[in-house]
């Protein structure tokens, strides 16, 4: 596991602690992926996040909500919310704000190494959840499914190489992410997705993560996915309301 990973563990281990009680309510595993679906466009699932590893500090003060409601105003499919802390300036709070007030389904995007982690997104009302396939051995990834499940949430499973793409497509689940960053160098190539993508068949979710500056990059992606997600590049742009458009617009 690499570097990052590990210091990424160790952070959602600390918070386990803090996690909010209660159980969900009944939710719809259905909304995040139903509302990404199609290939002749791509969805743009827009992120919330202040810093991240690779680039620092990206916009610490910015509020969730009002980042949120830009995103959706423009046309954005569903909203990923940061919940890490230490290295990408996120919290459950946020997560909770932003469910509460935009009309669109939320991803809890975080390290999730517990199913406790999936019962307190699911209660603060994400329709899904990150999970990444290198972070959990075969065990520890069927808990998080099971518990995905019991509380009406979709898994976000998010593959980096061939064969973690089949294990996505093999277990069954709805939405699978290539994600184009290294996690040991954390350098980007943004041909693995377009390679990756190709396996995912038609009745999933296929969405394409990390290293998509410009509106222009995504063009080679159109027919390929139904999706990309899309965080850096709209907090840093001077108009991201803009940027989603023209991706939401490519044919």
């Amino acid at each position: 596991m690499s570097g990052i990973l590990q210091e990424m563990r160790a952070s959602a281990r600390r918070r386990l602690a803090e996690l909010p009680v209660g159980e969900p309510g009944a939710g719809d595993p259905d909304a995040f992926p139903d509302a990404l679906r199609g290939r002749t466009s791509l969805s743009v699932i827009a992120e919330v996040k202040r810093a991240s590893p690779s680039r620092g500090p990206l916009a610490l003060d910015a509020d969730a909500v009002a980042q949120a409601r830009r995103y959706v105003d423009a046309g954005a499919a569903a909203v990923s919310v940061l919940t890490e802390p230490t290295r990408f300036g996120g919290s459950l709070a946020d997560l909770e704000a932003v469910v509460a007030s935009v009309d669109a389904p939320v991803l809890m995007k975080d390290f999730v190494i517990d199913p406790e982690q999936v019962r307190a997104g699911a209660l603060l009302g994400a329709g899904a959840v990150l999970v990444i396939r290198r972070m959990l051995d075969d065990g520890l990834l069927q808990e998080i499914l099971d518990a995905c499940d019991r509380y009406s949430v979709a898994p976000f499973f998010e593959a980096h190489d061939a064969d973690e793409i089949a294990d996505g497509v093999s277990r069954g689940v709805p939405v699978i992410g290539a994600n184009n960053r290294d996690l040991d160098t954390l350098a980007i190539d943004t041909s693995t997705a377009d390679r990756l993508l190709e396996s995912v068949p038609a009745d999933r979710v296929a969405v394409a993560e990390s290293g998509y500056l410009e509106p222009v990059d995504v063009r080679p992606l159109i027919g390929r996915c139904d999706a990309v997600l899309v965080g850096s590049a709209l907090m840093t742009h001077k108009d991201p309301g803009a940027f989603i458009r023209e991706v939401s617009a490519c044919r």
